[in-house]
């Protein structure tokens, strides 16, 4: 029964435009009333009528090491007596800063802002400061935040509401964001020779997370590193989801490959809204007050974002066996989910790479968001309502990773798996 979230839904659309504050969470791409959560604890949710589920998004990736993780919880009522905000610099600020860049090789300087969007926007802006060049290249369905020029042909909430021409996104903007397919490297070839000496960037996700788990096939990520040093283009690594995720430095050490910026959110907040953006001496020194070009925010920094975080990274920085067991967890999630699928006998792909995961009911490989969108998306809404009903909390869409926590039991795994098995039973 899901009676309060159905009164509290009722509630919202009367005073929050669709009745919730970020689209995909209103369950139109999978229909049926959103679930309200009230409270959660290692890996379960817990709905306002008291329903317990085991949760595959973890906030969408932040929470790591499970929900109300003891010492973060503790970290945070102990600094939230201090004050919530000061409008200051901290010491906390420069110990975060130094354990992020001790974590990660290539990043110099390091600059704290409050969302994912804003860091990836701030680095869309330095990038093109920097370079004095105006047009940027992303790829088809990856989504990189709600500014302007990421919009373009976007994935997640965009691709689960059929969103690929966005009202309020300027001609201008648009003109200068070139758009290729993921793991496409002849079109980014193109779009650079088209368009010579006027890239300042390319911004991508190293493993892609909102058109489902896709990941970079070889070589793709070693041939924009080379275009870019070829061709004076700053390469921006979005690791607002894979940051601290799948490895201690993120997509970048477990792929081996150097960006000149990268942004961050999701882990490094702990759960509390946070992002960053940092890169390279040579291109960090450009931001104001170093440099000209502007970038400020009244709560960066924040201090119980800043403890949040901290605490989350540096027991993920002591403790590097967390990323083995979340791997090994993931494998034996999927090597379950495989087995069961394959008696079903209906296509299917499994994608994996470290704790992200996504089931795509698809009879080819999904390699880039032309691929993801042609998936039979109709079966995996029945799908997910049938996982819900049987209390698997999974993304409310085909265009999403699911993340696990740590905090998730191999009993939790196996429940999940015998879930899949009855789903797959009531699916025609």
């Amino acid at each position: 029964m899901i009676e309060q979230s159905k009164q509290l839904f009722d509630r919202a659309q009367k005073s929050i435009p669709g009745g919730v504050n970020s689209p995909v969470r209103a369950f139109k791409s999978v229909g049926g009333t959103p679930i309200f959560i009230d409270k959660a604890k290692g890996a379960y949710l817990y709905d306002a009528d008291g329903n317990r589920y085991i949760d595959y998004i973890s906030s969408w990736g932040p929470m790591i090491l499970g929900h109300a993780y003891e010492p973060v919880v503790n970290a945070i009522c102990e600094h939230a007596a201090y004050s919530t905000s000061y409008g200051a610099p901290t010491k906390l600020e420069v110990e975060m800063a130094e354990l992020i860049i001790s974590m990660v090789p290539n990043v110099d300087l390091i600059r704290m802002v409050s969302s994912g969007t804003e860091a990836c926007m701030s680095a869309l802006r330095l990038a093109r400061g920097f370079t004095g060049r105006n047009k940027v290249i992303k790829f088809e369905g990856h989504y990189h935040g709600h500014a302007d020029s990421f919009l373009v042909k976007a994935g997640s909430g965009l691709a689960t509401f059929s969103i690929q021409q966005v009202p309020g996104i300027t001609a201008g903007v648009a003109n200068d964001t070139l758009v290729a397919s993921y793991n496409n490297l002849e079109q980014v070839r193109a779009l650079v020779s088209e368009n010579k000496g006027e890239v300042a960037c390319i911004i991508t996700e190293p493993v892609a997370g909102n058109m489902g788990c896709v990941l970079p096939e070889a070589g793709f990520l070693e041939g924009l590193r080379q275009i870019c040093d070829e061709e004076g283009i700053v390469l921006i690594m979005d690791e607002v989801m894979t940051g601290f995720r799948l490895a201690p430095g993120g997509a970048q050490e477990k792929l081996g490959i150097k960006a000149d910026l990268v942004t961050y959110g999701k882990v490094i907040g702990g759960g509390m809204p946070v992002g960053a953006f940092g890169g390279k001496l040579e291109i960090m020194e450009h931001i104001a007050p170093l440099g000209n070009v502007y970038q400020a925010g009244t709560l960066s920094g924040n201090p119980i974002a800043m403890i949040a975080g901290y605490i989350t990274l540096q027991t993920l920085k002591e403790n590097p066996s967390i990323y083995t067991e979340l791997n090994e967890k993931t494998v034996y999630l999927k090597n379950g989910l495989d087995k069961v699928l394959k008696a079903w006998e209906q296509p299917f792909i499994i994608n994996q790479f470290g704790s992200m995961i996504s089931i795509h009911f698809s009879d080819h490989p999904v390699t880039d968001f032309t691929s993801a969108a042609s998936a039979n998306n109709k079966i995996f809404n029945k799908f997910f309502h049938s996982m819900l009903d049987r209390g698997i909390y999974l993304p409310p869409s085909a265009f999403e990773s699911w993340f696990l926590n740590n905090a998730l039991s191999y009993e939790d795994l196996d429940e999940t798996i015998k879930a899949v098995e009855e789903s797959l039973k009531t699916i025609n």
